[in-house]
């Protein structure tokens, strides 16, 4: 049994004409429990974040694990031969195309449904049919209309963007529930069938709690920052080294005396504006300054420590690179080794891998992050074309390889 075997999605087959994040991100959870899943690029650019600068480079490294690549051109007519042979074997397909275009270029659900009856076909877009529906999608154009920007931030401060493309990527993670909800009614019936996953509609039902209150109460209620709403003293606190933070929740009845104990402050426990959570609601502002005065002088690792130990939900504001060198999750599994581009040249990277885990579930990392058409030849050799086929595709400029760029 091979690696990929081993895994619970070992037989399945994925095609993914996918760019930037969403359909990428979507697949990538399938090939990382052992689907096997080939990204058909275009040739000469690729993924839109081959071409991105470094944050488009480390999208591409970070999302694109676990995959082969084959760069075919699908505006040519043996390109969606070519295409439509890889989707007649396929279990999934997904797609984060335009409105429109997938069909337009003859390689949508109702051209490859006839190929393959049993196609499961994802199709990632920023709306549902309706209204918006052939309005392009972004991710900021999900997290501004859901209502999910004006959360974001400070009061005063305007919207502010989440610090990842998470409409994207909760768009690709319902993808992938309605993937798998078909996957298993296709055992039932036979059938496969269209799955659509979108970003507005992500957002928007995160959002849902934020509506339901504005429908309650008649207004919105102002950007969140680091706080909470529900409680005091939840909000992060810089200490004294510059620019290092720490969140703190107190939460609890028995939370609020630990916390006075463990940063020594008796005072604090003893004052009438902060003895229940009703009253340190209505002195917040007060609390919080107080609070922020008295942490300022601590070291970060020595308030995370005291706060643990006296039993208070806290942590480290940690930066990305600081993930690279987690113990949990380096420990646990989670940072994963590959190999992927940066500035023309190959080069050893690491990121974290997707968390599922089980008595019989696992992921793992199998391929490195592969370079434009890397896999041209072996995929299209594995559906029978043969050397002279591929040949004479690469003379037209149907595909493309790496090396004959």
């Amino acid at each position: 049994m091979t690696q990929r075997e081993a895994l619970p999605l070992s037989d399945i087959s994925v095609v993914e004409l996918g760019n930037i994040v969403s359909a990428p991100f979507a697949s990538l959870l399938l090939a990382d429990l052992g689907a096997d899943v080939v990204k058909v690029e275009r040739p000469g650019s690729g993924d839109i974040m081959r071409n991105a600068g470094e944050s488009g480079e480390a999208v591409v490294n970070a999302f694109n694990r676990n995959k082969r690549s084959i760069a075919l051109d699908l505006q040519s007519d043996r390109g969606r031969t070519a295409y439509h042979d890889l989707a007649e074997a396929a279990d999934v397909v997904i797609e984060n195309l335009g409105p429109g275009v997938a069909d337009r270029l003859g390689i949508g659900y109702d051209d490859l449904s006839e190929l393959n009856a049993g196609l499961v076909y994802l199709s990632i877009k920023g709306f549902q049919p309706g209204p918006y529906g052939d309005r392009p999608g972004m991710d900021m154009v999900a997290e501004a209309m859901s209502g999910l920007a004006a959360m974001t931030g400070r009061p005063g401060d305007g919207p502010v963007r989440v610090g990842t493309s998470i409409a994207d990527i909760g768009s690709a993670l319902y993808g992938v529930i309605g993937v798998l909800t078909a996957l298993r009614e296709r055992e039932r019936t036979g059938e496969g069938q269209f799955v659509d996953a979108t970003l507005f509609e992500s957002a928007a039902q995160w959002m849902g709690y934020w509506a339901t209150y504005a429908d309650m109460t008649g207004h919105d209620h102002p950007p969140l920052g680091s706080s909470h709403p529900a409680f005091s003293l939840y909000d992060v606190f810089e200490t004294d080294e510059s620019d290092r933070w720490v969140f703190v929740g107190v939460t609890t009845d028995r939370h609020w005396p630990a916390f006075c104990e463990a940063v020594d402050r008796p005072d604090l426990l003893a004052d009438e504006r902060f003895e229940t959570p009703a009253s340190r609601l209505d002195h917040k502002s007060e609390l919080t300054e107080a609070a922020a005065e008295e942490l300022a002088d601590w070291n970060r690792e020595d308030l995370v420590d005291a706060l643990l130990d006296a039993g208070i939900p806290a942590a480290p504001v940690n930066e990305p690179s600081e993930l690279l060198e987690d113990d949990h999750l380096r420990e646990t599994g989670m940072l994963v080794d590959f190999e992927g581009d940066h500035g023309g040249e190959r080069k050893r990277l690491r990121t974290v891998k997707t968390p599922l885990s089980g008595d019989r579930i696992e992921t793992e990392q199998r391929l490195d992050a592969p370079r434009l058409g890397e896999h041209s030849r072996d995929v299209l050799s594995e559906f029978g074309y043969d050397d002279a086929d591929i040949d004479s595709l690469l003379e037209d400029g149907v595909i493309e390889l790496p090396d004959e760029r």
